[in-house]
């Protein structure tokens, strides 16, 4: 109404203006302070306290729901207000928890708030008020807290007996990593409980008489049917009480993902899935997964874990916002992908993949592709393997495909293979889609490696060659054809065919010179020829051995020619040269090639390889240049020489090792070191101080030439122990520590003796040595042998006329010394000293001597003379009995002795008696026998002697020696008589 009075209020005089506004500020005045008072009145008497307080429990959740509502709000209209809520445990002064709360409400209104506690609702007792406040600037009398609202309590436990015991939560599901708090509760609060997490025990604190808890922090996964936790008493073990905790893995967001389209039918969305979260007993599914986009608002349930197919419409969609939500019973989880689908094209494999006009050297190759459009052109990669090579080639094509595959190596075996993707936006490769295939052979094309081994002194050469490789064989190799032609009879060609896989054969050549032509044969043809030259004077002289050093890398060796025309160079060795076959070795180099490196698998440390360098000429003739030795890496030498000790004195002994081969070490032995123990601690001259792996301190001689294998050591004292080791070295090590051998040194004054002695033995020894070397001069001087007649120069010859084969002397060649007068008696029967037959004679024949002595003036006076018979200058007379010695005194008067005569009528007298006694003797009848002067008497002669016999003198040396007839014996026998003996001596002799 004012409103309507405001136009004319305005027309009026300016006085009544003044008045009306006087009025109408007054007015306002009053009604602004009227309407404070009303608020305080309001305030004052209207109460904004949480009224119907209700708190319910969530045990498996261990959540408090709470609800209330505010009676006393004005106006029918929302309001912002603020709720403080607070929280105790065990009794109301235990405030454990206090928060806000924010939210809108009307007059009467219920509102609803959770709170989850980490203390099992059950193990205690828990108490919850409210208070509120409004948060609204419309109404800022109204911005202060209410009164506090009665506390709610909330106690979950059970009524509990004396004996017994829970254990809270129950079949708690939680995330891997999380923290968690247990609880037991025990009747009894004189039980000792004991609680245990999966056997390991656990300890905690007392909440109060009957409750402790447990804190167990960053609970690990251990499996899917839980973990579990046990209480019980420890004295009696009757009371006992767990839980199972349901640990689950931590749910993961969806990795790597992806969609795409093969068809512009489906697209097919992927992704990696992670962990999964699915526990046993059903407390918790696997993850579930969804796919929703958001531009068409659509959404698909996945019923895979890893992917899903997603149906293209019709209605031109290129642009996709796909949402993946992943979620379980504890956490949610999403990603987003944003794409055009014509850049998400991943072709299928192409298909129907051929081969064509397949040759040695190529082959071509088609494949057939799935349409994609008349707008669609597809990239396709084909890919060709084959002897460890890949080549790949580009081809653009819409429906076929189709490639020339050149420059391919014959009887080799290739796979082909070929993907696509689109070339207009490239995504994907196809999968492969391939096949193989094998060119055919070709003959091979290159000549073998071929060399030659020659036995020293022989005309023997092996010949070696080198398989071709798969490259140059072209195939497989079915024979070598070797062809010998003789150079210097060029008609002469010898062909032999060696089958693979053989790679040497021997051949026996002569003197010439030779070439050797050798191929390799497969299905396709030959391969060239490689040549090589043996040349009938080789000329290889004796070249020196040089030492070189290997690594294991190889031996890397260089060499100085010898000429300038030559073709090349060879170098040869054994790669097992241990082995009988050794495994024959070589590598050719070129003419400008003066230095190597040779290595191989076969190297083995400690192992000596010989290598020898050929010089090759034009005419192909090999010609010795260097050897070389050495190893890869020299090791310790393998064993000790035995040591045999010689020439022991009382002051030096001399070691020798001679039979130590020094060409089987592992090494080069540089020389030898041998060690010395004694009881002094001072080295003589020559040695030094050396300190043994036992620490043993000894004397240490250094040999530097390993050829010496002799060491005398010097400057030692008698009758002292030493021990001693002889080790070699090489440039690597010494040899092993083996066992020190004993010796000792004898005294001084025995060795002496042993120089006075040896020298006395050894003379003694020649001595003798003499004597029996001049036995036969000794025996000819003390007693000659009496001589053969038959042998004498000076006898002449007579043959007998009764036995021709008797040999009969010529008296008149001849000048008797003794004659032998013998009377053979009629029946007697005495046998020959020679044959040694007994007598039969009843009594021995009487034998008496008669001497002739010499004719000299100076003769003194004779004596008996020994004598013998000597049957061969009378058969008759070698029936007779033994000479002996007749018992005539001294003093007799030589009338008694014998006969004096000349030695001519003596010669004649012998001629014709001897003469007529060829024949038989007639019993009775005496012959002569011829006797030595150098006899002694047989012991049965001594017998028939009479006892006082004279014991004749030494007889004469003997000069010449015959038989004497009976007829100059004088005087003749007598009936006393028996046998009368007559000795000559010549006249330049004289009686002994």
């Amino acid at each position: 109404m004012l409103l309507r009075d405001c136009p004319v209020i305005s027309k009026r005089k300016p006085e009544s203006m003044a008045l009306f506004a006087v009025f109408q500020t007054t007015f306002l005045l009053t009604l602004l302070s009227l309407r404070t008072h009303q608020s305080e009145v309001l305030a004052e008497h209207l109460p904004l306290t949480p009224e119907a307080l209700k708190v319910s429990v969530n045990s498996a959740q261990q959540c408090l729901h709470l609800q209330w509502t505010v009676h006393n709000l004005p106006y029918n209209q929302e309001f912002k207000m603020i709720f403080q809520i607070q929280i105790s445990r065990t009794e109301t002064s235990n405030v454990i928890w206090m928060g806000n709360y924010s939210t809108t409400m009307k007059r009467n209104e219920t509102v609803h708030w959770s709170w989850e506690s980490e203390l099992p609702l059950e193990c205690a007792a828990h108490f919850v008020r409210i208070r509120s406040v409004v948060d609204d600037a419309r109404f800022p009398e109204w911005n202060f807290w209410s009164s506090w609202s009665s506390w709610q309590e909330v106690n979950v436990q059970d009524s509990t007996g004396q004996d017994t015991l829970f254990v809270f939560p129950k079949d708690k599901l939680v995330e891997e990593g999380s923290n968690i708090t247990i609880c037991y509760i025990s009747g009894n609060i004189q039980n000792d409980i004991s609680c245990y997490l999966e056997g390991e025990q656990i300890h905690g604190e007392q909440l109060d008489p009957h409750v402790s808890t447990f804190k167990l922090e960053n609970v690990p996964f251990i499996r899917k049917g839980g973990t579990n936790i046990y209480c019980e008493e420890k004295q009696r073990k009757a009371i006992s009480n767990g839980t199972v905790l349901f640990v689950s893995k931590v749910l993961e967001e969806p990795k790597d993902f992806s969609c795409e389209t093969r068809d512009f039918k489906t697209l097919i969305c992927t992704w990696d899935p992670g962990a999964n979260t699915a526990l046993d007993w059903s407390k918790q599914p696997s993850q579930s997964y969804t796919l929703f986009e958001s531009y068409s608002g659509k959404k698909k349930h996945c019923e895979e874990k890893n992917r899903c197919n997603w149906q293209i419409t019709q209605d031109s969609q290129e642009i996709y916002n796909f949402t993946l939500i992943t979620e379980n019973y504890l956490r949610k989880r999403s990603v987003n992908l944003l794409f055009n689908l014509t850049h998400r094209v991943h072709p299928m494999s192409p298909f129907s993949v051929q081969f064509e006009n397949i040759s040695a050297t190529s082959a071509v190759m088609t494949w057939k592709v799935h349409s994609l459009g008349d707008y669609f052109t597809l990239l396709c990669q084909v890919e060709l393997h084959g002897e460890g090579k890949m080549i790949q080639h580009n081809v653009s094509v819409k429906a076929n495909g189709k490639y020339l595959l050149n420059e391919l190596e014959p009887n080799t075996e290739y796979v082909a293979q070929v993907h696509c993707a689109d070339d207009n936006h490239f995504w994907k490769w196809s999968e492969w889609s391939g096949r193989d295939f094998t060119t055919p052979e070709a003959a091979p094309s290159e000549a073998p490696d071929v060399w030659r081994t020659m036995k020293s002194g022989s005309h023997n050469v092996t010949l070696f060659w080198k398989p071709l490789s798969k490259f140059h064989a072209n195939g497989k190799i079915l024979f070598y054809n070797v062809a010998v032609e003789n150079l210097d009879k060029p008609s002469r060609l010898e062909h032999r065919s060696i089958p693979a896989p053989a790679n040497s054969t021997e051949l026996t050549l002569d003197g010439c010179s030779y070439q050797i032509r050798v191929t390799a044969s497969n299905s396709a043809g030959a391969s060239p020829a490689a040549v090589i030259v043996v040349s009938a004077a080789p000329g290889n002289k004796e070249i020196e051995e040089e030492i070189i050093e290997g690594t294991e890398d190889g031996f890397s060796m260089s060499w100085k020619p010898q000429s300038g025309d030559v073709m090349g160079y060879v170098v040869e060795w054994c790669d097992r040269p241990q082995d009988p076959l050794c495994d024959f070795q070589w590598k050719k180099l070129g003419p400008n090639t003066t230095s190597t490196v040779i290595s191989s698998d076969a190297f083995r440390p400690g192992v000596q390889y010989n290598f020898r360098i050929y010089e090759l000429s034009t005419k192909r003739i090999a010609h010795l240049l260097e050897r070389k030795t050495g190893y890869t890496r020299e090791l310790a030498p393998s064993d000790n020489p035995h040591v045999v000790t010689n020439n022991l004195t009382s002051h030096s002994f001399t070691l020798s090792w001679k039979n130590y081969s020094t060409k089987s070490q592992p090494a080069f032995i540089r020389g030898y070191h041998v060690y010395l123990k004694s009881k002094e601690e001072q080295c003589q001259p020559g040695a030094e101080k050396a300190v043994l792996p036992d620490d043993t301190v000894c004397c240490q001689y250094k040999i530097d030439n390993p050829e010496q294998k002799t060491f005398t050591v010097e400057n030692l004292k008698p009758e002292s122990f030493y021990e001693f080791l002889v080790t070699p070295h090489t440039s690597f090590s010494e040899g092993p520590s083996g066992t020190f051998t004993k010796v000792r040194t004898p005294d001084e004054y025995p060795y002496m003796l042993v120089h006075v002695i040896v020298p006395v033995v050894i003379c003694v020894v020649l001595l003798v040595c003499g004597c029996l070397l001049k036995s036969q001069w000794m025996k000819d001087k003390c007693y000659p042998d009496i001589p053969d007649p038959y042998k004498s120069s000076v006898l002449s010859l007579i043959k007998s006329k009764e036995n021709p084969h008797r040999t009969i002397m010529s008296i008149s060649d001849c000048i008797p010394d003794a004659i032998e007068v013998v009377n053979k008696q009629e029946g007697s029967k005495i046998q020959s000293l020679g044959t040694r037959k007994s007598l039969t004679e009843p009594e021995l024949t009487k034998l008496s001597y008669l001497y002739l002595l010499p004719t000299e003036k100076n003769y003194s006076g004779p004596g008996p003379c020994i004598c013998f018979e000597n049957y061969t200058y009378n058969q008759a007379a070698s029936d007779c009995a033994s000479c002996g010695h007749a018992p005539v005194s001294p003093e007799a008067p030589p009338s008694q002795w014998g006969l004096l005569t000349s030695s001519e009528n003596l010669l004649k007298a012998l001629e014709k008696n001897y003469m007529n006694s060829l024949g038989e003797i007639p019993a009775g009848e005496t012959t002569l026998n011829y006797v030595s002067q150098l006899a002694s008497p047989m012991s049965g002669d001594k017998d028939s002697l009479s006892t006082n016999a004279l014991v004749p003198p030494p007889c004469s040396e003997y000069k010449m020696q015959m038989a004497v007839p009976l007829c100059l014996a004088s005087p003749p026998p007598t009936e006393n008589s028996d046998l009368s003996s007559i000795t000559l001596l010549g006249p330049s002799e004289h009686y002994r």
